[in-house]
C-alpha cells in the first residue's frame, strides 16, 4: 500500500510538473507571439508615418505689394531649404504681374518600397523648382528659379553617391518620364512637371511641402511676429 501511495504521489509529482511546464512554455510562446505581433505592428506605423510624412521645402512671403501704371506688382521672397527642413538657403526675390504666383517643378516619386524602407537615395519624393511667374505673364516669361540639368542647391552637400545619383535623375529627367524601363532600373514610380498656385497677400506665410510618396503641395498661415519685423528691417522701416 505505501509502494502504491509512493507511486501515486510520484506519478502525480509527474504530472503537475509536466502541467506547468506545458503552461509555462505556452505562456512563452504566447509572449513570444505577442512581442512579434507588437514590433510588427511598431513597424507598419512606422511606414504609415513616413508615407504620410511631408518635408518643408520652401517658404514665400509677400515683401511688396503695390499697382504701377494700373498694372498690380506682387515682390515675393522665396527661400528653400535644405533636406533637414529647417536650414534654409540663400532668398531669392521674384516680382510678378498680379497677385497668384505659378510655382512649377520637376518632381520625382519613388516606388513605395523604397519610401516604405525610407531607402538613402529614393526614400522620400524629389522636386527641383522651375520657374514662378504670375498670371498676367505667360509661363515663357517666368522667373527662372534652379537651373534645369542641375543638381539643385537643395540636394548639395548631401555627400558624393546623393549628389551624382540625383544629377544623373535631373539631367535625364525626361527620359524617366518615357522609358518604363529606366524608370524601373532607377527605382522610380513617377517622373512628371507639377505646378502650384494661389493668389498670395501680405502679411501671410506660404510653405510648399514634398510628401514623401507624392507631390508638391502649398499651405498659407499668418507671418508671425519675426518675420513681420525682419520685414520691416530689410524695408529700413
Amino acid at each position: 500500500m505505501v509502494r502504491t501511495l509512493a507511486k501515486l504521489a510520484f506519478l502525480t509529482a509527474l504530472v503537475v510538473a509536466g502541467a506547468a511546464g506545458l503552461y509555462h512554455q505556452q505562456r512563452d510562446t504566447t509572449v513570444t507571439k505577442l512581442n512579434e505581433a507588437l514590433r510588427k505592428t511598431e513597424q507598419l506605423q512606422q511606414v504609415v508615418r513616413h508615407l504620410q510624412a511631408e518635408r518643408r521645402v520652401a517658404d514665400v512671403i509677400v515683401t511688396d505689394q503695390k499697382t504701377v501704371d494700373g498694372v498690380q506688382k506682387t515682390t515675393l521672397l522665396l527661400v528653400e531649404y535644405a533636406r533637414d527642413g529647417t536650414t534654409p538657403l540663400p532668398a531669392r526675390r521674384f516680382t510678378i504681374d498680379g497677385n497668384v504666383a505659378h510655382v512649377d517643378a520637376l518632381v520625382v516619386k519613388f516606388e513605395r518600397g523604397f519610401v516604405e524602407e525610407n531607402d538613402a537615395l529614393r526614400g522620400h519624393s524629389l522636386a527641383l523648382f522651375t520657374r514662378l511667374y504670375g498670371e498676367n505673364q505667360p509661363p515663357e516669361k517666368a522667373h527662372r528659379i534652379d537651373t534645369p540639368n542641375e543638381v539643385p542647391e537643395v540636394y548639395r552637400g548631401s555627400g558624393p553617391a546623393v549628389g551624382e545619383f540625383e544629377k544623373e535623375l535631373w539631367t535625364n529627367f525626361w527620359r524617366l518620364a518615357d522609358d518604363e524601363a529606366y524608370r524601373k532600373e532607377k527605382g522610380v514610380r513617377v517622373a512628371q512637371g507639377e505646378g502650384v498656385w494661389v493668389p498670395f497677400k501680405p502679411d501671410r506665410l506660404y510653405t510648399l511641402t514634398l510628401e514623401s510618396d507624392g507631390g508638391l503641395n502649398i499651405t498659407s498661415a499668418p507671418l508671425k511676429g519675426i518675420y513681420r519685423e525682419a520685414l520691416k528691417r530689410d524695408a529700413g522701416l
